[in-house]
């Protein structure tokens, strides 16, 4: 337990339930009680977007052997010297080296091999001239394009010929050739622990072939949002009914954090069906999160149904924060396994910005990942902020520009304006002291993109 649980929990129940708790104390007593997911082995392509918990070290060169970078002929560099297009060096073609080929013709004086992009360089082999630099082994003016090797090099498969090349230029030593290990050598560190597995990474691990790493799993969430006015997008609304969008942004939020998000569908103002409902979603949760019905009305479905809960059941404390939007919020833990809970709000902003300052933070402690919490950058304020509410910590949408460092406000303080949550891509942070913000005043700016 956190020292601020601690603290609160010695302060007798009613004290507890009813002191305003700071920000910092929330964000403090949850990180308090999350520990990172135990580690498990993963298939590469099941590890995206997981993090790596071990260093993971080259086996072999990569690449493994000396290959070539361009379709055109493997030569010894002294044949081509001083060739040109009035004089080209004529070499006889013995042979073709294909990507994968095994038993390669080896190059001696006056000779060439066709080589592909990729192809292992030949024995005797130095250097490798692109085939636009050649006539394409057609025995006329130099190649202009890919078609006319494609052309030779099935000539002289049909035929079992061998024949000649002209080439129109000289090369230097190794030129288009990539070198063994030129890309990392045996025993280097290919990935750190600690790496995020992005397209690029799986690419590298499947290159040096790993089929399977170590990882910390991505959090499976589950997101319930509770009322009995919510509407699935698509259906008609009724009289007093609203469209559900806080299950849709937070099964989202989650999903950009770097979890596995399932939304679950609206529950109605009963507090039965809802702890069935989480109790159902226990199995295949990492972190549940609901929203709506933790303020103190006479439907708070979400304070009824998880007050009081005691033993194998778990515990959730609901809190009264000083902040603004966001002031009720709920955590704890549910079942045996005490799967951590987060009961947010029902407005989308106060929703929104309590996902941000909470569950963020919680589901990238999960993953072991460092810093938790979104970065914050000093901006001058364009706009006067005429009232803030003393003691609360507010928290108003912005749009920042990092070209000028300045940051403007998006809508009002409504909780209840979720097109200006869609323009915005930061938060502005009024301090707790702090009423009235004129313009031009530097303010600490969370950064949401």
């Amino acid at each position: 337990m956190s020292s601020a649980a601690a603290s609160a929990a010695g302060a007798g129940p009613d004290l507890a339930a009813d002191r305003l708790w700071s920000v910092d104390e929330h964000v403090s007593d949850i990180l308090g009680q999350i520990r990172p997911l135990d580690p498990i082995e993963l298939q590469l392509l099941d590890a995206q977007g997981c993090v790596l918990v071990e260093d993971v070290t080259v086996p072999a060169a990569l690449p493994p052997f000396d290959n070539s970078s361009m379709d055109g002929y493997a030569v010894r560099v002294a044949d081509v010297e001083g060739a040109g297009p009035k004089f080209p060096a004529v070499l006889e073609v013995v042979g073709e080296a294909a990507a994968g080929s095994g038993e390669l013709p080896a190059v001696g004086p006056g000779q060439a091999v066709r080589i592909m992009t990729g192809a292992p360089l030949p024995p005797g082999a130095e250097a490798v001239v692109p085939v636009e630099w050649t006539d394409g082994g057609l025995g006329g003016g130099p190649a202009t394009t890919m078609a006319a090797s494609a052309t030779a090099t099935a000539t002289a498969t049909a035929t079992g010929a061998t024949g000649e090349v002209r080439i129109h230029r000289p090369v230097s030593a190794r030129e288009h050739v990539r070198a063994r290990g030129s890309d990392v050598a045996a025993g280097e560190l290919a990935l750190a622990a600690g790496t995020v597995l992005g397209p690029a990474h799986i690419g590298l691990l499947a290159a040096i072939g790993r089929p399977s790493v170590t990882v910390r799993p991505r959090p499976r969430v589950v997101v319930v949002s509770t009322g009995a006015e919510l509407v699935p997008p698509g259906e008609a609304l009724g009289p007093g009914l609203i469209h559900d969008s806080n299950s849709f942004m937070l099964t989202a939020c989650a999903r950009d954090a770097g979890a596995l998000a399932y939304r679950v569908g609206a529950v109605g103002d009963d507090a039965a069906e809802l702890r069935a409902t989480l109790e159902d979603q226990l199995v295949r949760a990492d972190v549940l999160v609901t929203s709506g019905g933790v303020s103190v009305g006479a439907y708070d479905v979400v304070k009824e149904a998880l007050s009081g809960l005691s033993g194998a059941e778990g515990s959730v404390d609901f809190r009264r924060l000083a902040m603004q939007p966001g002031k009720p919020q709920g955590f704890g833990r549910l079942g045996r396994d005490r799967v951590p809970l987060f009961a947010l709000p029902g407005n989308p902003v106060s929703a929104y910005v309590s996902f941000e300052l909470f569950v963020r933070p919680a589901l990238r402690a999960l993953m072991g990942l460092e810093p938790v919490d979104r970065p914050t950058v000093r901006a001058v304020c364009a706009d006067a902020i005429a009232s803030s509410p003393k003691g609360r910590r507010q928290f108003l949408r912005g749009s920042h520009d990092p070209g000028t460092g300045e940051v403007r406000t998006v809508g009002g303080a409504g909780s209840h304006l979720v097109k200006a949550l869609a323009d915005a891509n930061a938060l502005i942070v009024v301090p707790e002291d702090t009423t009235a913000v004129p313009a031009g005043t530097e303010v600490d700016v969370v950064l949401l993109g």
